[in-house]
C-alpha cells in the first residue's frame, strides 16, 4: 500500500503534529472510507506500522488508514492541557476529506488509551464514526469517581478532572444519554490476563442493560503487542461489514 507522514500545524493543539497514512490502490475506485487507528499511552503515531502487520492487512482494501498522535491525551479536549479530542475528531477529518477522495461514513479502532479514544469518538461523533473497535481498552477511564493512587493520577486529574463520572468523558454516561437511533456499531475485545479486563467487562454488562447492541469477546492473552497483531484482524472485518467496503 503507498504510505504517507503528513505533517501539519494544529490549529487546535498550537503546534505541529503528524499523522500516518496508509493509503488505497489508486486503481480501487473511491470515495473510500478511513479508519482511525488509535495509539495507547506510552506510544505514538508511528507504533501500529512498527510493531503489527496493519499494512499487509489492509493490504487489497478500499480504506484509508490513518494513525495520528494523541500524544497522552485520552483522545480528549483536556481540562487543563491539549485539546485533542477537537484536533482529531474535528480538526483532521476536515483536513483529510480536503486532501483525499473520502465518504463521510468513517470507522475508529484502537487499543488500551486508543480503545477509549476511539469508543469515545463513536459515542460523541456517531454520524463520522460510524462504527468503532477497541482492543483492551480502558473503557473505565473517566467514569471512576477517584483516580487511581499512581504516579500518573495527577496527570489524568488534569485531563478530565477529579470526578469525571457521568461528564463527557465518561463513556458510561454517553452511552446512556445516546439515542438508540444515533448508537454507532460497537465491537470490543479484552485478554483474560489484561489488567483492564474487569473495566471492558464492566462497560459490556452496562451497555447490555441499556439495550445496546455491541459485540464482546474475551481471547487469552495480556496486555501486549501479540495479542493486539492478531485482533487487529478482527476488528477491520467488524468495520468491513459495517461501512460496507
Amino acid at each position: 500500500m503507498p504510505f504517507a507522514e503528513l505533517r501539519y500545524f494544529s490549529e487546535a493543539l498550537q503546534k505541529h503534529t503528524a499523522v500516518n497514512l496508509l493509503l488505497p490502490d489508486p486503481k480501487l475506485p473511491g470515495p473510500y472510507p478511513v479508519m482511525f487507528l488509535l495509539h495507547g499511552l506510552s506510544d505514538d503515531h508511528t507504533i501500529w506500522m512498527r510493531r503489527t502487520s496493519i499494512e499487509r492487512y489492509c493490504d487489497g482494501l478500499p480504506l484509508l488508514v490513518a494513525m495520528p498522535d494523541g500524544g497522552r491525551g485520552f483522545y480528549v479536549d483536556a481540562l487543563d492541557g491539549f485539546a485533542y479530542e477537537t484536533a482529531l475528531a474535528v480538526e483532521l477529518p476536515s483536513l483529510l476529506q480536503a486532501y483525499f477522495p473520502t465518504t463521510d461514513r468513517w470507522c475508529a479502532t484502537g487499543l488500551s488509551m486508543g480503545g477509549y479514544g476511539a469508543v469515545r469518538f463513536a459515542l460523541r461523533y456517531p454520524e463520522r464514526f460510524v462504527s468503532a473497535h477497541s482492543l483492551s481498552g480502558a473503557l473505565a477511564f473517566g467514569h471512576s469517581t477517584e483516580l487511581p493512587k499512581r504516579p500518573d493520577a495527577r496527570e489524568f486529574e488534569r485531563l478530565v478532572g477529579s470526578s469525571p463520572k457521568g461528564s463527557d468523558f465518561d463513556l458510561l454516561a454517553l452511552a446512556e444519554r445516546l439515542e438508540p437511533a444515533r448508537r454507532p456499531a460497537l465491537r470490543f475485545d479484552c485478554g483474560t490476563e489484561d489488567f483492564l479486563l474487569e473495566s471492558n467487562r464492566c462497560f459490556h454488562e452496562h451497555l447490555a442493560k441499556l439495550g445496546f447492541p455491541h459485540e464482546y469477546e474475551e481471547f487469552p492473552g495480556d496486555h501486549e503487542w501479540g495479542y493486539w497483531d492478531l485482533h487487529v484482524r478482527e476488528a477491520i472485518e467488524f468495520h468491513r461489514r459495517q461501512l460496507g467496503f
